[in-house]
């Protein structure tokens, strides 16, 4: 049995299921409402985030039903592996496509899921709730990667 991680020694296609997910570190970013500029297609995102999500653990309350009860929300496995850049810079799936390591905060690197918390980058601290949300455009945020 080797001891390298599953992450350093398979490529994304390689991966099983659980191997998957388990890269997901629980940040919540890829759950916030984005916007694309009609002019030049650039993505932004905003600090509104699905009402799905569970503020403390930013995780799906409905994970295995979320495509189906928010048609918009995006099944990150079924997409295209180059259409990983516009996903958050800190991202798993990102990072690995790009040929990068997992960040020492991560989860599967700390073996403690409240890290990605601790590290300050989660949505815990800023999400907004897309019930309590007015225009996207007033929540319009910056990455800091």
């Amino acid at each position: 049995m080797s001891d390298i991680p599953f992450w350093q020694s398979k490529k994304l296609t390689e991966m099983n299921q659980t191997e998957w997910e388990s890269l997901c570190d629980g940040c919540g970013k890829c759950c916030l409402s984005k916007l694309e500029d009609e002019d030049n297609g650039e993505i932004v995102f905003t600090s509104v985030v699905c009402d799905l999500i569970d503020s403390e653990t930013c995780r799906c309350t409905r994970y295995n039903e979320r495509t189906r009860l928010v048609p918009s929300c995006v099944d990150i496995k079924k997409e295209s592996f180059v259409q990983y850049d516009w996903l958050p810079g800190t991202c798993a799936y990102r990072l690995l496509a790009e040929g990068k390591d997992l960040p020492s905060w991560h989860p599967l690197v700390t073996h403690d899921p409240n890290s990605v918390h601790e590290a300050g980058v989660s949505v815990r601290s800023y999400a907004v709730k897309e019930s309590e949300a007015g225009d996207l455009s007033e929540y319009i945020i910056e990455w800091q990667n």
